[in-house]
């Protein structure tokens, strides 16, 4: 099944999703479904929120970046983050780990061309349940660790511009806002055809 991706404006993704109680094969499709339509619009991670579903599920992919390794471990082991991709968490928590935060330029594919640079901690732990149900926790760093935390936040409500300092967002409130307007007008059309 082709997934849409929802634009800010849309409700959902205001909304914090609820655990993933049932591991299945309709679990499996949605993560399929769902790493098709991030890969197809060129992103690295997607929540469930922005497929139009309040759920704590997201996915990444994140790729190995040979200027900027990320470090990984699972369940204790040290291993590479490519070994891991693309992942499938559901019902994440995420704990910051003691680290510096740092600014990088972010973007959403409910923001298309919308980007900003954002603050977050460079180290965190990861709590999350595999597509069989099996509890895991990752230690990262890096890309892969800004790329969670962007997702779970997505999974709680919160979206990236609700994480920027005031003067970065005013600098791109107007693109935003006209997002925001264009989203409620198409949905305000839909609802009447």
């Amino acid at each position: 099944m082709t997934l849409s991706i929802v634009k800010y404006g849309e409700k959902v993704l205001r909304q914090k999703g609820v655990p993933v109680s049932q591991f299945d094969s309709q679990l499996k499709q949605l993560s399929s479904d769902m790493l098709i339509a991030m890969e197809a619009a060129e992103g690295i991670g997607l929540a469930a929120q922005q497929i139009g579903k309040a759920l704590q599920f997201c996915v990444v992919d994140v790729p190995d970046h040979p200027e900027h390794p990320m470090d990984c471990i699972l369940d204790g082991k040290p291993l590479s983050p490519s070994l891991l991709m693309p992942m499938s968490l559901a019902n994440p928590v995420v704990k910051t780990l003691p680290s510096d935060e740092f600014y990088y330029e972010e973007g959403c594919l409910s923001f298309p061309g919308i980007n900003a640079d954002v603050a977050r901690p460079e180290r965190i732990e990861v709590s999350y349940q595999d597509l069989d149900g099996v509890a895991h926790t990752l230690e990262c760093d890096g890309l892969l660790a800004r790329c969670i935390q962007h997702e779970v936040d997505h999974l709680n409500g919160i979206l990236f511009i609700d994480r920027m300092e005031k003067q970065t967002y005013t600098e791109i409130k107007k693109e935003v806002q006209s997002l925001k307007q264009e989203t409620l007008d198409r949905l305000r059309v839909g609802s009447q055809a």
